[in-house]
């Protein structure tokens, strides 16, 4: 099984998770800390294969999609009312759940694009200005203004 670059940050920190959890908490709430960790880490990976699929046209937009997100949706809400009746820490649960908020905000940064520099533009007093269209961010096209005639 490949994970993606976010997946291995999310693993990360949720591991740093649940081991500040043990040194600062108990074993309960550290074991709480990982179940919510494994729920969100389960629900994100099936969120993001189902993401790429329809990015690539591969699912149909409409029903199929929503109703894959929705049978997800309640999945993990029944993971999360069975953890919670069988005794899990609920706010190391959401501390658990909450792990790919940070992972994937951090994950974005580190992937972004590098930051391009653009070329200084012409002098103020160019008569290129002239036939610059603002709206376009290009130069106007003189065909442009014999269609408005």
């Amino acid at each position: 099984m490949k994970l993606d670059p976010i997946e291995w940050l999310n693993l990360s920190l949720s591991s740093a998770a649940v081991v500040t959890g043990l040194a600062l908490g108990s074993r309960p709430f550290a074991a709480s800390i990982a179940l919510g960790a494994a729920i969100e880490a389960v629900n994100f990976r099936m969120l993001r294969a189902a993401s790429l699929r329809l990015f690539a046209g591969d699912l149909g937009v409409g029903r199929a999609w929503m109703a894959g997100f929705g049978l997800r949706f309640a999945a993990l809400g029944v993971a999360m009312a069975l953890a919670l009746s069988a005794g899990a820490h609920p706010v190391g649960l959401v501390l658990g759940l909450s792990t790919i908020v940070p992972a994937v905000l951090i994950g974005a940064w580190l992937q972004r694009p590098p930051p391009q520099v653009c070329e200084p533009g012409p002098p103020p007093d160019d008569p290129s200005w002239e036939t610059w269209n603002p709206w376009l961010a290009r130069e106007r096209d003189p065909s442009d203004d014999e269609d408005r005639s």
